[in-house]
């Protein structure tokens, strides 16, 4: 069994650093030998070639606005998309436009052997520094900051869940 922790976001629009933040206090953690915990900050390229990779479960910490209060955590599992012509591709992924939703999309476009599994588990943000006052904001919201525990928790739960699943037995390092 490989599981991949992929934490993504940018340290400087506030709360957009949760999945940096998760990742920074799961690498602290005792997991299982078969988990890597990787930041890969707004390293979208880096995230796509890494699910590339034969791996059964990939769980990407980012935020995500949903609607419900600052601080909510949510798990989401996209559906595979379909199989689109070559010519779509260029619409799904641009370098300039890049985000972990078309990452995953383009992953599973171009390669039908990445990542098997590939789960969202997101934070809903109180504030991502978008206006042009806030931007450079670092650090996260107090209702985002709290919600990093829960989820370096929901996490080592989805990993608990994973392995069983798999009939895996859960090695620490």
């Amino acid at each position: 069994m490989r599981i991949l922790v992929a934490g993504v976001g940018n340290v400087l629009l506030g709360d957009d650093a949760f999945g940096v933040e998760v990742a920074r206090a799961l690498a602290e953690r005792e997991l299982p030998s078969c988990v890597r915990v990787h930041d890969f900050g707004l390293r979208m390229m880096d995230l796509a070639h890494a699910l590339h990779a034969p791996l059964d479960a990939a769980i990407v910490v980012d935020v995500a606005r949903r609607g419900g209060p600052p601080g909510s955590l949510y798990i989401i599992e996209p559906e595979a998309p379909p199989d689109p012509a070559d010519e779509e591709l260029a619409e799904v992924f641009s370098p300039h436009v890049i985000d972990p939703a078309s990452v995953m999309e383009w992953a599973e476009r171009m390669s039908r052997t990445c990542c098997r599994r590939v789960l969202l588990l997101c934070c809903e943000p109180k504030s991502l520094a978008i206006d042009p006052r806030e931007q450079g904001r670092m650090g996260l919201s107090d209702a985002v900051l709290a919600a990093v525990p829960r989820a370096v928790q929901r996490i080592e739960g989805m990993v608990r869940e994973l392995l069983e699943a798999h009939g895996a037995a859960a090695q620490v390092e």
